[in-house]
C-alpha cells in the first residue's frame, strides 16, 4: 500500500542531496542506504518513494547532476521570454519576465554550476547580482563576457564582494581591464576575440576549465545564449516561457536563418510547469 503523498519526502529533502552531488559527487554503488544511487549506465537515480514535485525536479536536474558526478565539462543555458519570444521590452526592461517559481529554478542552476555567464549587454542593462539568494547553496563564479571592455567598474558584481567575479576579455586587453577592475577580477583569454570581431566561446570554455571551472550556466542574454548554441558550446537549453505579450521587444534566440522547415533544429525536449510559466 502506497503511503499518502503528503507524507513522502519532497523538494525540501531533495535539494540538499543535489547540492551534495554538485560538491562531492553521488554516493558510491556500495552505499545502499543513500537516497541517490549512481551507475555508469544510468547515471544518478533517485531511490525510494518521493512526492511528484521532487521526482519532476530530479528529472529536470539529472543531466546536470550526471555530468557533475562524472566530472564532464558541461554547459546549460537559460532564457526567460514572453509568448512572442522576447526577453525584454524594446527599452531593455526584463524585470521580471518570469514568475517567482522560475526565479527559484534560475538560482538553483546557479548553485549547481561552477560559473554563471552573462554578456556585456545584459550586465549593463540589468546590473545583476548573479547570486543564489533565493535558495540554499554556494554562489557561482560570476563571469561577464566583455571582449570590447564596455562595462563600467561600478557594476555591483565588481564591488559587492559577494562572490568571485571575472571580466572575460581577450588576452591582448587584459592589462587594460585590470586597470579598471583589478587584476584579480580579469580573465584574459587568448584568442577570445576573432579577427572578424566575433567571440570564440570554445576558447572561453577552455580558459575556465584550466581554472577548474567546468560546469557553466549561461544565463543570458539572448545574443550570448544564441552564440553558445551557434558554436556548439551548449549541452542543454532551458527556455522559460511566461504568459505575457511584450510586443516589439528584444528577441531571445537569434540564430542564422533557415530557408526550409526541414533544415530547422528539432532537439529532443520535455516541458515542465512552474507556476504560471512553462519551462521547455
Amino acid at each position: 500500500m502506497m503511503p499518502p503523498a503528503s507524507t513522502l519526502p519532497g523538494v525540501d529533502a531533495l535539494w540538499p542531496l543535489c547540492l551534495q552531488i554538485a560538491a562531492r559527487g553521488a554516493p558510491s554503488p556500495a552505499d545502499t542506504q543513500s537516497p541517490i544511487a549512481w551507475n555508469a549506465a544510468q547515471g544518478c537515480s533517485l531511490q525510494g518513494l518521493w512526492d511528484g514535485q521532487a521526482l519532476e525536479l530530479f528529472e529536470l536536474l539529472k543531466p546536470l547532476l550526471d555530468a557533475r558526478h562524472a566530472g564532464t565539462p558541461w554547459a546549460v543555458g537559460q532564457l526567460g521570454q514572453s509568448l512572442g519570444g522576447c526577453v525584454a521590452t524594446y527599452g531593455g526592461d526584463s524585470n521580471y519576465v518570469n514568475g517567482p517559481e522560475m526565479l527559484v529554478h534560475l538560482h538553483r542552476l546557479r548553485a549547481l554550476c561552477d560559473v554563471v555567464i552573462v554578456g556585456a549587454g545584459t550586465a549593463a542593462l540589468d546590473n545583476p547580482q548573479l547570486t543564489t539568494r533565493r535558495v540554499d547553496g554556494p554562489h557561482p563564479v560570476r563571469v561577464l563576457l566583455d571582449p570590447a571592455l564596455r562595462l563600467p567598474a561600478t557594476l555591483r558584481v565588481f564591488c559587492d564582494g559577494q562572490a568571485p567575479t571575472l571580466l572575460a576579455c581577450d588576452a591582448s586587453r587584459a592589462h587594460e581591464a585590470a586597470r579598471r577592475v583589478g587584476a584579480d577580477q580579469v580573465l584574459g583569454v587568448r584568442g577570445l576575440a576573432r579577427p572578424d570581431g566575433s567571440t570564440d566561446l570554445r576558447a572561453l570554455q577552455a580558459a575556465l576549465l584550466e581554472r577548474g571551472l567546468g560546469m557553466l550556466f549561461v544565463e543570458g542574454g539572448g545574443i550570448t545564449v544564441s552564440r553558445f548554441i551557434e558554436q556548439g558550446c551548449l549541452d542543454r537549453l532551458h527556455l522559460c516561457i511566461a504568459p505575457v505579450i511584450i510586443g516589439a521587444g528584444r528577441p531571445g534566440l537569434q540564430l542564422p536563418r533557415s530557408t526550409a522547415m526541414r533544415d530547422c533544429m528539432r532537439p529532443p525536449s520535455r516541458v515542465y510547469r512552474m507556476g504560471a510559466d512553462v519551462l521547455w
